[in-house]
């Protein structure tokens, strides 16, 4: 005798929706789906099940992890361009016994970072800014040693064998004239 099985309850109203604003948090904080799942004490594939099914969860997600792009692309675009900024330092110093306090303020310098630049224009100008000519050439290189092969395994097994005839015509129309 067999009964009929209903699946369980759903914690998404229970579980998920009231921790909306946490979900955002943490995914601004850089959690991983899994992390905010095992946070949210579900599984991590009813996780992805509800935020495919309620748009509610996904635009939390979404918006969360916007804010931390948008906040790590401003520093990469910084550290690309080098930037300058003002270090202050207090010092105590004893004078006539009694104690002063100096604050020295010196502008500070860090020189473009060449790496970072490339990271960031081969991300936002990947046509102009690949290495797509470098694969290319490992990709020719590799097909050329492809043939090659070939061309020593044919060698290799009509050694002996009359060689195949081989007809060439060489013909060049010119409509021009």
């Amino acid at each position: 005798m067999s009964k009929n099985r209903v699946g369980r309850k759903s914690k998404y109203h229970t579980h998920v929706e009231p921790r909306l604003t946490e979900v955002e948090a943490w995914a601004r904080d850089g959690l991983t789906d899994e992390q905010i799942a095992k946070n949210l004490g579900i599984a991590y594939s009813t996780f992805r099940k509800y935020r495919d099914e309620h748009s509610a969860l996904s635009a939390s997600l979404k918006k969360g992890k916007e804010v931390v792009d948008i906040e790590v692309e401003n520093a990469l675009l910084k550290r690309a361009l080098g930037y300058e900024y003002e270090e202050v330092k207090t010092l105590i110093e004893e004078v006539d016994g009694k104690k002063k306090k100096k604050v020295e303020k010196v502008i500070k310098h860090v020189p473009a970072d060449v790496s970072a630049g490339i990271f960031w224009l081969r991300n936002r100008k990947g046509l102009v800014w690949s290495n797509r000519d470098a694969v290319e050439a490992k990709r020719i290189e590799a097909e050329i040693a492809k043939l090659k092969a070939e061309t020593e395994k044919l060698k290799n097994e009509t050694t002996g064998a009359e060689p195949p005839k081989i007809t060439i015509i060489d013909e060049w129309s010119n409509d021009d004239e």
